[in-house]
């Protein structure tokens, strides 16, 4: 496919994580205020202009740390993969056990009949299906990595199986569970009721659960610090590890300028963290205008939801071109051996994702403010800019 397509895959990749960085620090006040306020009431009052600006301290801190190299990250997302794991099984096994404990908790009923099972395949249906994609998003970030696993011929389709069997293990079984807490009557009964849920849901679930148990607010507390650590964790990965696999390679040079190849003594790309500052701090400061915190946080859910999959587009593209190359790449190991495999990517799951991407944009280019779209057209735009004035600084070189 060549070099140029490989860094606007890149290029794509790490674009797509600006408006993803942008959220985690709202989300990690956010968890930060449910631990010491113990309700969702406190933080929507605050003015959002002010939540933003200490959003954007946040952000700005934690683009410092990620400046230190790879230390501080190891830890962090050590510490916060462990925790939030933990607490999702955790809330799993003591709701499915709250009835038999607590019998007059006043639980939802739930109708398991064919007729609810079945989904209404409607443009709200096929959109909402990006929050799928963004949800797994991040397990090919493993990629760089196959190599050092025990026995990688093994281990690895091993823990990519695993992690498959987590995800919707985590999913289908907590969504069972939220459904026994919460009427979804009650969330849909207005726009203004489905953010606060959005924002707020997960923590009024381990304060329900904390009540079930006699517990008070004891669970909520352990998991909103656990929550304020993986969203603050998150976002220094973030900053680091996309412009990691943006930069760190030989090819990059032929189509970044040479400045944004800069490193400090830790490593890190210093000038690639200040383009980061610019475009997801902006977004940050655009998000000051939108009426009320709950609102940004259901608005920044959303919008990423939709930037995420771009990501994918190209996964999905390398993964048929290797597969084409069968043959001629030597492996030590394939994770599918057979052709068939490439075929249910072309045909099924590639025009998916794509066309959740397209509906997507469509449906909440109506809903929501269009100059979140604008930003991420214009964050694509630099990428192929910086391929032209690199281009151009390799001409100027030539002729001296």
């Amino acid at each position: 496919m060549g070099p140029k397509l490989a860094y606007y895959a890149g290029w794509t990749y790490w674009a797509c994580h600006i408006t993803y960085i942008a959220s985690k620090g709202s989300g990690g006040l956010k968890a930060l205020s449910w631990a010491v306020f113990r309700n969702a009431e406190t933080y929507d009052t605050f003015p959002t202009i002010g939540v933003q600006m200490a959003t954007l301290a946040v952000f700005l801190f934690f683009c410092w740390v990620a400046s230190r190299g790879l230390n501080p990250l190891k830890k962090l997302a050590s510490i916060a993969g462990t925790s939030m794991f933990v607490m999702s099984i955790l809330y799993i096994l003591l709701m499915f056990a709250a009835p038999a404990i607590n019998p007059g908790g006043g639980y939802v009923s739930m109708d398991f009949s064919l007729k609810n099972l079945i989904p209404q395949f409607n443009i709200g249906y096929f959109t909402s299906l990006s929050i799928l994609v963004f949800a797994v998003g991040g397990c090919e970030k493993i990629s760089p990595y196959v190599n050092k696993v025990k026995d990688p011929a093994k281990g690895f389709p091993k823990g990519m199986i695993m992690l498959a069997v987590m995800v919707v293990g985590c999913a289908i079984l907590g969504t069972i569970a939220m459904g026994m807490m919460f009427d979804p009557s009650v969330i849909n009964s207005s726009e203004e009721v489905f953010n606060s849920y959005v924002s707020n849901g997960s923590y009024w679930a381990f304060q329900k659960l904390g009540q079930y148990y006699g517990l008070g607010d004891g669970l909520m507390v352990l998991y909103a610090l656990c929550n304020m650590i993986g969203q603050f964790a998150v976002l220094v990965v973030s900053i680091d590890a996309p412009l990691r696999m943006l930069l760190d390679n030989e090819d990059a040079k032929e189509f970044v300028p040479s400045a944004m190849l800069k490193r400090n003594d830790q490593g890190a790309y210093v000038n690639g963290i200040k383009l980061v500052i610019a475009l997801s701090g902006s977004i940050i400061l655009i998000q000051s205008f939108v009426p009320g915190a709950a609102a940004v946080l259901a608005q920044l859910n959303k919008l990423n939801s939709v930037c995420m999959p771009l990501r994918y587009l190209w996964v999905f593209v390398g993964y048929l071109a290797l597969r084409k190359a069968y043959d001629t790449i030597p492996a030590e190991y394939r994770f599918t051996k057979k052709s068939g495999d490439c075929q249910i990517f072309r045909r099924m799951v590639f025009p998916a994702d794509r066309s959740m991407l397209y509906t997507g944009y469509v449906f909440k280019r109506y809903v929501y403010n269009g100059t979140e779209y604008y930003n991420a057209c214009r964050i694509d735009g630099i990428g192929y800019d910086y391929a032209v004035s690199c281009k151009k600084e390799k001409e100027k070189r030539a002729i001296k």
